[in-house]
């Protein structure tokens, strides 16, 4: 559909939404009784005759009464569970309703009058809230029949006013749907709430006001109903009462305060819903106060666009009588002119229109204007009317159609003649160049074609890609447009630019008549297009039932003709799964074509068919072909590609006749075995394995050592794991890194799958390459059920090592290194990792340095906070390396349980040195301001921490530093190399930090182990600062100290850098759980799930 339809959307609501959609009295079926209920109980009665019901319906207390003392079940139910009540609810008898009720008096034979409802001795009457299929109770069923009395004997009874039926509606909207206003007005006061919705979301006050019920409508507001209630779809009830134009409800509303403008979900106004049903009265009330007649919906549609639309041409009248504009579009382009010209009723809105000055040239954002809606939809007489006004005959839309075009696409020959007698232009070309020719013949309406023809088109004009007339009638299929246009002079052998005949388009589309056609008119069944293919090669892959096909080859079709890339049509029926066409093949060439010495095809007739899982197929193939295990060039074989796919008949088929199952491809070195399991195929994987001839093939490996368990635990395939252990798998077998199914389980997270293995007693110590067992992987990447498996396996075993891999990191260490919390608390139960062996970086260096905060926490609670002053092999301790990387978390935490601020490493640096030489702002704020780190000390050169952030140009860290600095001597202390701050942050071009020197007193004439001042050392070189030394002689003789100037040695002065060796922080590699490779069959690269070992460090990583 072009437009939103707003009508639609109300009749929907008109029919499923009010209650007397089901409960109208003598309207519709209230679930069962209204209209067809007395007919649907007298086939009961007819059928099964019982006496109760019948008594009921004939309205016959006394015999009601004869029976409910002979014991009559008062509570009996028929198919749809209603119940004797049920229809003396419908039928409004207050009587037989108040007998039924106090039946359990009757059998006991108390009298009524006298009768106790505290008399425990009598049976139960009828049940008053029993509910039928539909959950309605009587009382819905008596409020619909709009019987007071009715009401007022089952509410003296208990009857729930607040029952529910399936459709959520309450009695009270029942009520209000079927205007029982003297039953609502006894169910209110029992009522907490009015405004209770149903399913839809409307209370009783949208049915009233649907229904047209205004004193329903009065007493709902008088008792407190929400005017401005909506329903699911944000409509209120002023809406339903504009769409059914019920004037004096809308009156009513509106003088009670309900929004005019309000709009529903889609923005639909009360003015939209009357426009839309043609409210004539709601329409010019809602005019005359004011309402805005041009606001759009949610779609950009103007009531005067829905009115159009729908045909309501006395409410478009008064539209533009009230100053609408004719002209305004929505959110696609579209102008009212538009809808009129596709509705189907749009006749005089349309004269409304254009006489009121519509434009009937717009275009919408697709180009099209009411002219080309008008060829869309078939509107004859409104076509006429447009062109009569102007319309612009050929104007063309996006795609460069003009309104002949879309009219002979959708075959209205009578607006084709109108637009061609108006002068429409029928060589004008459209979407890819194609005449309205073009597309008459592709959709098969001959007639048109015979009317286009008749204005003097050249038959065998191409389109944009050379196909003529005929190619578009043979590819449509229709017979008698191609016999037409053959008739007319059309060339049958005329290419396209794809070098395609009317033929092959024939043969690709299975359309046999006209292939019939052709080849009888002479057309060349062997003729080759660009891409080498034969009418022979479509109809292989596009006949299924190999019609054309055979007639082709009674034509003398050439099946071994191969096209560009060396496929023949037996390939091509293959690939497609065509049975009949590849038995007709076989039937005219023999094997020969399936044997043929030319192998310039990348994959045979077999491959095709196995991968694509046409078994059928294969099954033609099998009894010709000589050779089963036939490969590509990757060395995969049928039967390796039918396993990867998971065709279980493709399989069957292959390995029945004998094709070879252990053989292996070239390039990963696997065998179909390992094929099925990649992929998780369980069913080919058993047919394999069953029929493998030796036992060892269901741990054959691979180029890489891997064994099909190992690739089906990768892949997460619970069944083949199983699969392969029940066939005998070994379960700790390793590949060429020494690495298990376990190890791959704990990488991928796959715990179905390592439960299996560990099941099968799967050693969880055996170590890889690296010396990583699949605890420290499980650790590493995080999956913490896989972990807490191996854990709970570990306790079966009397002793546990501790488990540290080659670098002597346990799975603690990975665990707190990669931030895996709960992992942390799970190794953190076992005694046996609160031991502190392995690598001296402890699992707390490794939490601190990538700021996992949460591990770091949970290893001080467990361990003890003595922790936190562990130190590494170069004396460093966790708050170096919190500082080193300026995680503030981290080291506030470390300082919160007394970490030594002060601790110094192997090259003589604090916390603060590490975090001031490397410029982490934060960190050198906290331990200067919080900390209050010592700024005196030195390292092994003698640096200060302010001495470190100067020499790496880390400006605001010295700056920090330097604002806790009040002593004279610190701000002048000197280096190994006696180098003042001065110098270091001269030399490095830090302004600010030198102003703020020498505002603190340093001396700008102490002289380094060069001799030089701090003005020297902002030299760039030695001999820059030689002549600079020259000049400052030259121009102060005298030192300011009155003693001569002191001799300067020319060494070299290079930028300032640490005298010690670059010291370096323990780091623990990361250990990725990338193991896509796994899953890619076809690659070529490494597929063991792991990273290269050059890829991970063996020994302590240096990173500062």
């Amino acid at each position: 559909m072009f437009f939103q339809l707003l009508q639609t959307s109300y009749q929907t609501l008109h029919l499923s939404s009010p209650v007397r959609a089901q409960m109208k009295c003598h309207r519709s079926d209230l679930a069962m009784f209204l209209i067809v209920s007395c007919v649907t109980y007298s086939v009961c009665l007819s059928v099964f005759q019982p006496a109760l019901l019948k008594a009921i319906f004939n309205v016959d207390p006394d015999e009601v009464r004869s029976l409910v003392f002979k014991k009559e079940d008062v509570n009996v139910q028929d198919n749809e569970k209603r119940t004797p009540l049920h229809a003396a609810a419908y039928l409004g008898d207050a009587e037989i309703i108040e007998l039924l009720i106090l039946s359990g008096v009757f059998k006991c034979g108390f009298d009524v009058l006298s009768y106790c409802y505290s008399c425990f001795a009598c049976d139960v009457g009828a049940r008053v809230n029993a509910k039928d299929n539909k959950w309605l109770t009587p009382l819905h069923r008596a409020v619909a029949s709009c019987s007071e009395e009715a009401v007022q004997v089952l509410l003296k009874h208990s009857a729930d006013v607040n029952a529910r039926d399936k459709n959520w509606q309450t009695p009270l909207h029942v009520a209000a749907a079927n205007k029982a206003v003297r039953c609502a007005e006894a169910l209110v006061p029992l009522l907490s709430n009015v405004n209770v919705s149903d399913r839809a979301g409307r209370t009783a006050l949208h049915h009233a006001a649907f229904s047209g019920h205004l004193e329903m409508v009065r007493l709902l507001l008088s008792r407190g109903a929400n005017i401005n209630a909506f329903d699911k779809k944000d409509r209120r009830a002023i809406h339903w009462a504009a769409y059914m134009g019920h004037m004096e409800v809308v009156k009513l509303l509106v003088s009670h305060g309900a929004e005019v403008t309000c709009k529903d979900k889609k923005a639909y106004t009360p003015l939209h819903a009357a426009a839309s049903s043609g409210m004539i009265s709601v329409v010019k009330y809602l005019l005359d106060l004011g309402v805005d007649m041009n606001e759009p919906n949610a779609y950009g549609n103007t009531p005067l666009h829905v009115a159009c639309y729908n045909g309501q041409d006395v409410v478009v009248n008064e539209l533009i009588e009230c100053g609408a504009n004719v002209n305004q579009v929505n959110e696609k382009g579209f102008a009212p002119l538009h809808f009129t010209a596709a509705s189907r009723h749009g006749a005089l809105c349309l004269e409304l229109l254009v006489g009121n000055g519509a434009d009937v040239n717009i275009k919408s954002k697709d180009g099209k204007t009411p002219l080309h809606m008008t060829a869309i939809h078939g509107r004859f007489s409104r076509s006429q009317a447009i062109i009569q006004n102007g319309a612009e005959i050929d104007c063309e839309d996006k795609n460069g159609n003009t309104p002949l075009h879309i009219a002979a696409r959708y075959g209205h020959e009578l607006l084709i003649n109108t637009l061609i007698t108006n002068g429409a232009d029928t060589a004008k070309r459209g979407v890819h160049g194609m005449f309205p020719l073009h597309l008459a013949a592709l959709s098969g309406f001959s007639d048109c074609c015979r009317k286009l023809l008749s204005s003097g088109f050249d038959i065998d004009t191409p389109d944009d890609f050379g196909r003529t007339c005929l190619h578009a009638a043979a590819a449509g299929g229709n017979l008698e447009c191609l016999n037409l246009l053959l008739n007319t002079g059309a060339d049958f052998n005329r290419k396209d630019s794809f070098g395609r005949t009317p033929l092959h388009y024939a043969a690709a589309n299975c359309n046999y008549q006209c292939l019939f056609a052709l080849v009888g008119s002479g057309a060349n069944v062997n003729e080759l297009d660009k891409r080498g293919c034969t009418p022979l090669h479509y109809a292989a892959a596009s006949d299924a039932d190999g019609k054309c096909l055979e007639y082709l080859l009674r034509n003398d079709a050439n099946p071994g003709i191969r096209d560009n890339q060396g496929y023949n049509a037996v390939h091509y029926a293959s690939a497609y799964g065509h049975r009949l066409c590849l038995e007709l093949l076989m039937e005219t060439s023999g094997t020969d074509i399936l044997n043929d010495s030319d192998v310039r095809a990348p994959v045979s007739p077999l491959h095709l068919a196995a991968y694509h899982g046409h078994h059928q197929a294969l099954e033609v193939l099998v009894q010709s072909l000589l050779d089963l295990d036939v490969r590509t060039a990757q060395g995969h074989t049928p039967l390796d590609l039918a396993a990867f796919k998971g065709h279980v008949e493709c399989v069957d088929v292959l390995i029945n006749q004998g094709a070879s199952i252990l053989v292996k491809d070239y390039t990963l070195k696997r065998t179909p075995i390992h094929a099925a399991a990649t992929n998780g195929h369980s069913e080919c994987l058993r047919l394999l394995i069953g029929n493998a001839d030796l036992q060892s093939a269901v741990d054959i490996q691979d180029g890489i050592g891997q064994t099909p368990l190992m690739l089906s635990v990768l892949g997460g395939h619970t069944e083949c794991v199983y699969s392969l252990i029940n066939k005998g798998a070994n379960v700790d077998a390793k590949d060429k890194r020494g690495r298990t199914a376990l190890h791959r389980g704990a990488v991928t997270g796959h715990e179905e799958c390592v439960e299996a293995l560990l099941q099968h007693n799967a050693s969880f110590m055996v170590r890889d390459c690296r010396g990583r067992s699949p605890v420290h992987l499980a650790a590493a990447c995080g999956h913490v059920g896989v972990l807490g498996g191996l854990l709970h396996a570990a306790q079966s075993v009397v002793t546990i090592p501790v488990i540290t891999d080659h670098q002597g990191y346990t799975p603690l260490h990975w665990a707190c290194y990669n931030g895996h919390d709960t992992c942390v608390e799970v190794l953190l139960e076992q005694e046996l990792f609160h031991k502190t062996e392995g690598n001296t970086f402890s699992p707390l260096h490794c939490a601190v340095i990538n700021d996992n905060e949460g591990a770091a926490e949970m290893l001080i609670d467990t361990l003890s906070p003595a922790i936190v002053n562990s130190t590494d092999s170069k004396n460093r301790t966790p708050l170096h390396a919190a500082a080193f990387t300026d995680h503030v978390e981290c080291l506030q935490l470390l300082l919160g349980h007394n970490a030594q601020v002060n601790c110094v490493d192997a090259g003589g640096k604090t916390p603060l040195m590490m975090a001031a030489e490397n410029g982490q702002t934060n960190a050198v704020e906290v331990l200067v301001s919080s900390a209050k780190a010592d700024l005196t000390l030195q390292d092994a050169n003698k640096n200060t921490a302010l001495h470190l952030a100067c020499s790496k140009g880390h400006e605001t860290s010295a700056l920090l530093i330097l604002e806790k600095i009040t002593d004279r001597n610190l701000i002048n202390s000197t280096s190994a190399a006696l180098q003042t701050p001065l110098h270091v942050a001269a030399k490095n071009g830090l302004t600010v930090v030198v102003q703020e020197l020498l505002a603190k007193g340093a001396s700008v004439l102490a002289v380094d182990e060069n001799g030089y001042t701090p003005a020297l050392a902002c030299a760039p070189n030695k001999d820059v600062a030689d002549c600079l030394a020259l000049i400052l002689a030259t121009m102060m003789p005298v030192s300011p100290g009155g003693g001569a100037v002191p001799s300067l040695t020319f060494s070299a002065i290079n930028h300032y850098t640490s005298p010690s060796k670059s010291v370096t922080f323990d780091s623990l590699p990361m250990l990725r759980s990338d193991h896509s490779s796994y899953c890619n069959y076809n690659s070529i690269g490494r597929h063991d799930g792991f990273y290269k070992d050059d890829e991970l460090n063996d020994s302590d990583s240096e990173t500062y």
